[in-house]
Formats: structure tokens, C-alpha cells, sequence
């Protein structure tokens, strides 16, 4: 079999908006650097999503040296620069899913931009390191935390299962589709559903459980517009227990720098 390799790196600095395709990342507790510790949240506290509010993957996040800059795909208003480390409002308590965490308002001016740019009510909060948000214990090794990811550090991909897909569809939907953190090439299609442990670099992974996917997929990410598809077709041949699988969510030991190209090195074997 050909060596199985990295050939996407991806973060999504604020949960829920545009990602970023990297050439090589850094691994830390949460997961990669600066992957979703900023999260969007609503009047009550709770996380806003594409799942309902499909127009959020109109704000395009970039990385500059000393922040994150913001865009409206349709440049509806102007740019907006998030420093790294800055946090002027509240402590908060917020919800995401069924955890409550800490996070900190950076700052209401940021706060207005967002809350115009979606036009509804928006805050951006920051989950600073003392927060601690645990993964799911049924699925944890060693009590590992994770951002405001859905629920793991890291969700890999094959690039095989993503081609099987799309020879399936009428019109072929990009990986961005998915929101994986890895995508590596070489292998059958979703080879990744039989990982147990492997490793990338200096870096070991576990594969904690299946991606359960939902409407995100559906969004079109450069227009914020709804489809069927994929998870129409999808739900044909990749049902379990109700919900479409796609994907690896992962958790990891070790820290260390990862890079586009680097062998993915399977271990341990599922059935």
C-alpha cells in the first residue's frame, strides 16, 4: 500500500465561519493553534452555528502576525482585526452543546462589528487557557480538553473518501464541505473508519469515534446558500444508527509541529 500522507492542514479560528488551509500547524493541548478558541455567541450565551444560521460562512477568517482578520465575502462593511490575547469585556459562563464553559467577551466594539455583519444578535467570546472544557469521558483516554470545537481536538479525512462521494453526486462537493482539521491521501476509501492509533510526525493520535455530520455540509461555503447534498446521498450507504458518517473525530498525546506532506503512520488497526 502506498504511504498514507498529510495533504491538508485546516483551522477555524472562530467556530463556525471560514477556515483557513495551512502549510503546516501547531499542536497543542486543545488541539491546533488558535483552532476554534474564538466562538460567536447569541444573546442567552449560546453558540452560534451555520446549522442555523447558514450566512455565517459569508465571514472569511484570515491569520496576519498579531490577530485575526475578519471579511464579509460580500464586503458588506469593512474589515475587522481581532488581536491575539486581547480581552476587554466580561467573564462569562457560555453554552456550547451540553457543556457550560469559561470564556471572556474580547471586546463590545468587536462584538457591534459581528452583531452588524450578521444582523442579529452576536458576541465574541475567547476561551482563555484556564477554561478547561473536557471531552466527552466516554470517548477520552486522559481527561483531554478540546476548544469550541463540537467536541474533539481534531477531525481527519481521507481524500479517497471524499472522491467516492463525489463520483456518487451529480454536481462534486469541495472538502470544505466537511470542516476537517486533516486530510491525508493514499489508502481506500475511508480507510480512516479502521484507525485505532497512529501517528503524524512526532505527534500520536487516536481515533475516538465517527463523525456524525449534519446540515453544515449542506451550506455552500463560498455563497452561504443551502442544498440536499451531500447528505442525501450520503445517508444511502453511510447511515449508522440514524446518522451519516464521514470522517474521524481524534484525540492526541504530544505536542509538536505537523506539515502538509507528512507520513501518516497507522499502528493499531480496527476491525
Amino acid at each position: 500500500m502506498a504511504a498514507l500522507r498529510i495533504s491538508e492542514i485546516y483551522i477555524y479560528p472562530i467556530k463556525s465561519l471560514g477556515g483557513i488551509s495551512l502549510q503546516q500547524a501547531q499542536v497543542e493541548e486543545r488541539g491546533f493553534r488558535h483552532d476554534r478558541r474564538w466562538m460567536l455567541i447569541d444573546a442567552a450565551n449560546n453558540f452560534l452555528t451555520q446549522r442555523q444560521h447558514a450566512h455565517m460562512a459569508l465571514l472569511q477568517v484570515a491569520l496576519q502576525p498579531d490577530g485575526l482578520e475578519v471579511r464579509h465575502k460580500h464586503g458588506l462593511l469593512g474589515p475587522l482585526f481581532v488581536p491575539f490575547g486581547q480581552t476587554e469585556g466580561p467573564e462569562l459562563q457560555v453554552r456550547i452543546w451540553d457543556d457550560t464553559c469559561t470564556a471572556l467577551e474580547v471586546s463590545p466594539a468587536i462584538s457591534a462589528w459581528f452583531a452588524e455583519a450578521l444582523q442579529m444578535p452576536a458576541r465574541l467570546v475567547y476561551m482563555p487557557p484556564t477554561s478547561e472544557r473536557k471531552v466527552d469521558p466516554t470517548y477520552a483516554q486522559q481527561d483531554e480538553i478540546v476548544g469550541f470545537a463540537d467536541g474533539y481536538p481534531f477531525l481527519l479525512i481521507g481524500q479517497a473518501s471524499l472522491d467516492d462521494l463525489n463520483s456518487r453526486l451529480q454536481a462534486p462537493v469541495p472538502m470544505n464541505r466537511f470542516r476537517p482539521n486533516l486530510v491525508f491521501t493514499g489508502g481506500a476509501p475511508f480507510a480512516e473508519d479502521s484507525f485505532g492509533h497512529f501517528q503524524v510526525s512526532q505527534t500520536r493520535f487516536r481515533a475516538a469515534k465517527p463523525c456524525g455530520r449534519c446540515v453544515v455540509t449542506t451550506i455552500d461555503q463560498g455563497s452561504g446558500q443551502k442544498g440536499a447534498e451531500p447528505l442525501k446521498t450520503l445517508s444511502t450507504y453511510r447511515l449508522v444508527n440514524n446518522k451519516v458518517m464521514f470522517g474521524q473525530n481524534l484525540v492526541h498525546d504530544g505536542a509538536g509541529q505537523l506539515q502538509v506532506g507528512d507520513e501518516l503512520v497507522v499502528q493499531e488497526w480496527r476491525p
